[in-house]
């Protein structure tokens, strides 16, 4: 969610002209102009304004079950937003952004209006990337409540790394595409049972993601077992910005995804995958590294802090309960 503070004044004059239509899909010529948006907020805010998992159903056809929304202005398009409705449990799910030259004029406050007419029980969740003040008071407006924080932290490449060793009887080697999949899932799941985002991939999931251009297996690191070849974590780095194209900054490296048996667990793991994806990462050349944690995982925030990360940004979800006796009238 992009910030769209809406003041009284200009809100009234625009938002009567701003028209809203939701797509269950995106026309050739639809997609590129929401792709354009969505860069030209992340070069305005230097941060983007939907998450990965949202681009890449963009760039991939989209997910069938998503509907996509279109605010436009004589003619132009000046917002989009990104309506999940996947997740029966948690409820719907929804990211938006607005171009940086029609905000404070009722673009977000029509789009969540919007999205709150389509989901299916009035139940919504936003997301708000970046620590953008007004971006909260919009959701605050509307009665949305913050449930959900995610830390990003960031630390040099070239001071000094960790040092961690290997549990005796591990060993590392890189992700062999074509042969690991299934078995890489199985443990991305045990690792991340109740995560609401890395649990419950499929093969077809992480197919997706090794299509990307970033993707690289050298640096998707797997610790296997010597004794019978199981794999019991993995570190898997990628790198932002440079080749990529999508990004204005140079490149950064990123740990991604670190995931640890949970019989491996206590046993120093997480720390020897984190300080030898480092060390992949500055072998490519990089001086900078960051990650995401949520702010109530603890003991993963205090392993990236032993580790030498610092917090840089944050990521905000709120949550509307459900739908209001008035608006259901």
């Amino acid at each position: 969610m992009a910030p769209d503070p809406d003041s009284a004044d200009s809100a009234g004059r625009l938002a009567a002209e701003v028209d809203v239509a939701v797509r269950d899909r995106l026309d050739p010529a639809e997609l590129a102009g929401v792709l354009e948006l969505i860069q030209a907020v992340a070069d305005a805010d230097q941060v983007s304004p939907v998450s990965e998992h949202v681009l890449l159903h963009l760039r991939h056809g989209g997910d069938r079950q998503a509907r996509n929304l279109l605010a436009r202005a004589a003619g132009r398009l000046v917002g989009y937003a990104h309506l999940d409705v996947t997740d029966l449990v948690a409820g719907p799910s929804a990211e938006f952004a607005v171009h940086p030259g029609y905000r404070r004029r009722g673009v977000g406050t029509a789009l969540v209006a919007r999205l709150e007419e389509a989901s299916p029980d009035g139940r919504l969740r936003l997301w708000a990337h970046g620590r953008h003040a007004d971006a909260g008071a919009l959701a605050r407006r509307r009665g949305y409540a913050q449930e959900r924080v995610l830390w990003q932290l960031r630390r040099s490449l070239l001071s000094e790394l960790p040092k961690a060793s290997l549990p005796a009887g591990i060993r590392l080697r890189p992700f062999a595409a074509g042969k690991d999949e299934r078995a890489w899932v199985e443990l991305n799941n045990r690792a991340f049972a109740s995560h609401p985002d890395q649990g419950g991939w499929t093969v077809t999931d992480l197919l997706v993601r090794e299509a990307e251009p970033w993707f690289e297996p050298t640096g998707f690191l797997l610790a296997e077992r010597v004794a019978d070849g199981s794999l019991a974590g993995f570190h898997w780095t990628k790198v932002h910005g440079g080749s990529e194209g999508e990004h204005d900054h140079g490149p950064i490296g990123e740990v991604y995804v670190l995931g640890v048996d949970p019989s491996a667990r206590g046993t120093g793991l997480g720390a020897a995958l984190t300080a030898a994806g480092l060390r992949h990462l500055r072998g490519l050349g990089l001086s900078q590294v960051m990650l995401y944690v949520d702010e109530s995982n603890a003991s993963a925030v205090r392993l990236y802090e032993r580790l030498g990360f610092a917090r840089w940004d944050v990521d905000v979800q709120y949550r509307r309960a459900a739908r209001t006796e008035s608006e259901s009238d």
